[in-house]
């Protein structure tokens, strides 16, 4: 299975412009992010999280702005490849240092986690929009959807530097967009969460003929390495060798007899298969005079 990472313009709001340029990674390098290639068996899948499609211009990225999901006391917004804008229901947290500060909180990372500590919410980003990742979600079956994980590092949490993350699940589902609803949490800081969407879907391209894609690759080659001999010969014969007009040519003579060996070629081809035509004569037949 091979992969190649193989863009996306987002519509900006006016009134949150100056957010917007608060962001430290640009648009089309995190989209790129978010495109995924996947070559198996004679079959070419491709994801675009973020190119549109019918009913979802956006493609799989929330028309708000941010996902929210909340489980067990912690609260997740999120953003699928790209950093989030709030126009609405912005987190109302302490610290946020290292996505955004208190004035613009959530503004600048792609994800960002709020937990109860001593009654106040604290929040800590978990993912950065340059530290995606996709992957397939089942190599067993490639069309099931993508994995996007996010990550920041160096995060305080409970007093110590750990690395945070947050794993999203985009589940292909042609119905249409459905959840986050559930959110897990493993280890210190490390959250998941799944998401049905039809960008999860892989377009499916077969791939046919590649033993032909190999010949007609050899024949190019062939071709180039002739033009540069010719090319090469040419310069040679005229600047060094002082040899002027069509006589420049390298072999010239052989050039110009090929169509002619080519036809003599093909046509004694083309008697040895087809035998002697009928009403020929044998060598030996009697001559009348």
């Amino acid at each position: 299975m091979k992969i190649r990472r193989c863009s996306f313009n987002q519509c900006p709001l006016i009134f949150l412009l100056s957010a917007i340029m608060l962001r430290v990674a640009p648009l089309d390098s995190v989209s790129a992010a978010c495109e995924l290639s996947v070559v198996d068996r004679k079959k070419l899948y491709n994801y675009s999280l973020v190119s549109p499609i019918q009913k979802f211009p956006h493609g799989a990225l929330s028309e708000d702005g941010f996902y929210k999901v909340a489980a067990n006391g912690s609260v997740v917004w999120f953003q699928i490849c790209n950093g989030m804008i709030f126009n609405h229901d912005a987190p109302r947290c302490f610290d946020c240092s290292d996505c955004g500060g208190p004035l613009h909180c959530g503004m600048q990372c792609s994800a960002l986690v709020a937990n109860d500590v001593g009654g106040y919410p604290v929040c800590t980003a978990i993912g950065h929009a340059s530290g995606i990742n996709i992957s397939i979600a089942d190599k067993k079956n490639p069309h099931s959807g993508v994995i996007v994980k996010m990550s920041s590092v160096n995060q305080e949490v409970d007093g110590k530097k750990v690395n945070c993350s947050l794993t999203v699940t985009v589940l292909c589902d042609y119905s249409g967009a459905q959840g986050p609803h559930i959110l897990e949490r493993s280890g210190a800081c490390d959250y998941a969460t799944v998401l049905r969407h039809p960008s999860g879907c892989a377009k499916v391209v077969y791939i046919h003929g590649r033993g032909w894609v190999w010949f007609g690759i050899f024949v190019i080659l062939m071709f180039s390495l002739l033009g540069g001999y010719l090319l090469a010969g040419t310069v040679y014969r005229y600047f060094v060798l002082g040899v002027h007009g069509i006589d420049a040519i390298p072999n010239l003579e052989f050039w110009a007899n090929l169509p002619h060996r080519t036809q003599s070629f093909f046509a004694s081809q083309v008697r040895k298969f087809r035998g002697p035509s009928e009403g020929s004569r044998s060598s030996y037949s009697p001559v009348n005079f």
